[in-house]
């Protein structure tokens, strides 16, 4: 088990081990920039000077933790170029720490373009009629997502470390589909960084999904959060609801702390799809639960967790 420690970024960083680790916890998942900020790894810092780069390993070490991945979601083909660029810079340097760190994974966003060369805004299509919509997804994915990561995914590759698409409503790789459609075009070295909170909320039951990329060889990282969906809201909203965050009593979904917008079957039942199908890594604590507190939130979710992922190597069937 570990921990995306954006949810700690007051404390200072070896403070925050400390409370990882007695949590009881195996791993932390660092931003360093972008949506996730980096207040506790900021790759500007540590590329420029080597010695920051090996205390930075050596205090992580000593605590008796790993990187289970470095986290830097933006968007990289946004028409916005100041968003774009900024994104795009992060995401190389992550890649670059990731290698020196021997971190094997980098979380991200696809990304997603806008309708054509000259837009001002992104455009996110979900219907396939009228018919321009369906023109603007194909003219976005053969012109913007895969040239882009036909060229950065390799980059990746050939710095040891995979990239780690989060399925995410608002971009181009937001399915099993769309991701096993990006990883057909650029390789293995793209999978998913399987979030069920956001396949809940589009209709995907997550076991389901982790069978489907699981066989593919193409889950790369997993987030623990969680999605309460409220049908009364869903009737009046839609999946795709468009209210602010804020709007709790009036939204179709929100996100949860582990166990509290679905229970502990659910995710009995994903830990074990993750098992079935090969994933031996880390399952990594996301807190995004306005209904409680940071502290509260992410202890529910350990003390949830540890009640159904298995420490133990799988056994030999004795009984057969």
């Amino acid at each position: 088990m570990g921990v995306f420690t954006v949810l700690f970024q007051e404390k200072p960083f070896a403070e925050m081990l400390d409370y990882v680790k007695g949590a009881g916890l195996d791993a932390i998942e660092l931003g360093t920039g972008n949506n996730p900020g980096n207040a506790h790894c900021n790759p500007d810092l540590l590329l420029d000077d080597a010695s920051k780069l090996r205390s930075f390993k050596k205090t992580v070490a000593q605590k008796g933790l790993i990187i289970s991945g470095l986290s830097c979601h933006g968007n990289p083909l946004s028409p916005v170029q100041s968003i774009a660029v900024n994104s795009h810079e992060t995401f190389v340097k992550t890649v670059q720490l990731a290698e020196k760190l021997e971190v094997p994974v980098v979380n991200c966003f696809s990304g997603v373009p806008g309708d054509h060369e000259h837009a001002k805004y992104p455009n996110w299509p979900v219907a396939p009629w009228p018919n321009e919509y369906r023109e603007v997804l194909e003219w976005q994915w053969k012109e913007k997502v895969i040239p882009y990561w036909k060229e950065w995914g390799h980059y990746a590759a050939d710095h040891h470390v995979k990239v780690a698409v989060e399925l995410h409503g608002g971009f181009s790789v937001h399915t099993p589909a769309t991701m096993l459609r990006l990883r057909e075009e650029v390789g293995e070295v793209m999978g998913a960084n399987l979030d069920p909170s956001h396949l809940w909320w589009q209709g995907i039951d997550p076991v389901a999904a982790i069978k489907i990329l699981g066989r593919a060889g193409a889950i790369h990282h997993f987030h623990a959060k969680d999605t309460y969906i409220d049908q009364e809201q869903v009737n009046m909203h839609g999946l795709t609801d468009m209210q602010p965050y804020d709007k709790m009593q009036d939204r179709a979904w929100i996100f949860r702390t582990v166990g509290l917008g679905h229970d502990m079957k659910e995710w009995a039942d994903m830990i074990s799809a993750l098992r079935l199908v090969g994933y031996d890594y880390v399952v990594s604590i996301e807190h995004e639960d306005a209904l409680l507190s940071t502290e509260e939130g992410f202890h529910k979710a350990v003390t949830n967790l540890k009640s159904v992922i298995p420490k133990d190597p799988m056994p030999s069937m004795w009984w057969v």
